[in-house]
């Protein structure tokens, strides 16, 4: 079934407005297309962009349209004017894999140095791309950890503060007699799991037993993406797959 977007008039759930959403007591903005915005430090998240996979696939005979990282960095260069951030961070997965940044077209490569131009990029490993790559800017760590906020790409129990991806969360829900599924944020007042944000990346219900296994208990809330607000929804209110 097709997704389509929760709206003010059809969403029985609530709009959040900017900086609704507390991590460990510091407030955020969820961004409607994927991103948290961090203003006191002038910074700006994202998860998982999978640059690359077309090509990725292509190589094991799989052809998919070549032109997800195109998609994924207009969609990265429109939050970057939306915010004029001091500092990106992408939280691991950036590439589909490590020969990712090789395959990168000339027109790519330029567009992603115009977006780290006059700011500080930071590459956080992931497990698609756990090793630093060649020509494509920034510096490369493991995690950051920034005043009560901890960066890293995957979930680790019982860390207060931490903003990972890795996991791809989505909620799905029902209203006006059809079930919508949409890429969200998951999080409660001490964690956050952010949404993918490449073009060619999948979801994984925020029912599923692995957000579970963060947040131990169904008290945590899906801050679903609409077109151009994000929603509320307690997870305990989502429908399973």
């Amino acid at each position: 079934m097709r997704s389509a977007s929760p709206s003010p008039a059809a969403s029985p759930y609530p709009a959040v407005s900017k900086d609704a959403v507390v991590v460990a007591g510091v407030g955020l903005t969820a961004d409607h297309a994927g991103a948290i915005y961090w203003p006191e430090q002038r910074l700006l998240a994202v998860a998982d962009l999978h640059l690359e996979k077309g090509s990725s696939f292509a190589e094991r005979g799989v052809l998919l349209p070549p032109y997800d990282t195109a998609v994924t960095l207009a969609r990265l260069a429109a939050v970057i004017a939306r915010y004029s951030p001091r500092v990106v961070v992408a939280l691991g997965d950036s590439f589909h894999d490590g020969r990712g940044p090789a395959r990168l077209a000339d027109t790519d490569r330029a567009a992603l140095k115009s977006l780290q131009r006059g700011r500080d990029w930071v590459w956080i490993a992931g497990n698609h791309d756990p090793e630093p790559a060649v020509d494509i800017g920034g510096r490369f760590v493991t995690t950051l950890s920034l005043g009560a906020l901890t960066f890293r790409h995957a979930p680790e129990e019982n860390c207060d503060g931490e903003i990972a991806g890795h996991l791809h969360p989505v909620a799905r829900v029902a209203g006006r007699g059809r079930a919508v599924s949409r890429r969200c944020f998951a999080t409660d007042t001490t964690r956050m799991v952010m949404p993918a944000f490449g073009a060619y990346t999948g979801g994984l219900n925020v029912r599923d037993r692995a957000f579970a296994n963060v947040f131990r208990t169904l008290a945590f809330t899906a801050h679903m993406l609409g077109e151009r607000r994000v929603y509320a929804v307690a997870a305990k209110r989502c429908l399973p797959d």
